[in-house]
């Protein structure tokens, strides 16, 4: 047996209170509906939408880089890493073929490594480490091309395929250990 809940008689409802609260009501279905609050986006299987550059630390400018106001130091990351933040921020922004980026920020293989190097993950040196680890992968593959460029902006290559290849390179530059 459940005793109802009794208020105070400072909080029981009045005929006039209930008109307050129908006033409150209308005015507040009239106000447009709220932004949806910045959360994750948690698809069906379960996964969560990242930045690209998930798992790797921001560069960060020291005191001294301040004082002397020069950049932050780059991230140090390995090929096989440079490879995957490369692919990952395809993923985020977007492909496209035939320039490095486009006026809706996606970007080309090579727009996507430039834009991890401007990013401050890795050195110039660890970019062409990079890009010979996919040529590599696409001499091996079958697929001779003069440049990882040239094969990003061949008419039949899909925005998987650049995936894939940058994947493959990656592995491959993990097994070597670089």
């Amino acid at each position: 047996m459940t005793t109802p809940l009794l208020l105070p008689a400072s909080l029981a409802l009045t005929p006039e209170g209930a008109a307050l609260v129908a006033e409150i009501e209308t005015y507040l279905a009239t106000l447009p509906v709220p932004a949806r609050p910045a959360v994750p986006y948690v698809c069906p299987l379960g996964s969560t939408v990242r930045p690209w550059n998930a798992g790797y630390p921001t560069p960060a400018p020291t005191l001294l880089d301040r004082f002397t106001r020069r950049p932050a130091r780059p991230v140090s990351v390995t090929v096989a890493d440079h490879l995957q933040l490369t692919s990952r921020y395809m993923a985020a922004f977007g492909w496209t073929q035939g320039r490095l980026w486009d006026s809706a920020g996606r970007v080309c293989l090579l727009g996507a490594q430039a834009a991890v190097l401007a990013h401050g993950y890795g050195t110039p040196t660890t970019v062409l480490r990079a890009r010979v680890q996919v040529m590599e992968v696409l001499h091996a593959t079958g697929r001779p091309h003069a440049s990882p460029d040239r094969y990003n902006d061949a008419p039949g290559t899909r925005q998987a395929d650049v995936h894939h290849l940058l994947d493959r390179a990656s592995a491959r530059a993990l097994s070597l250990g670089i």
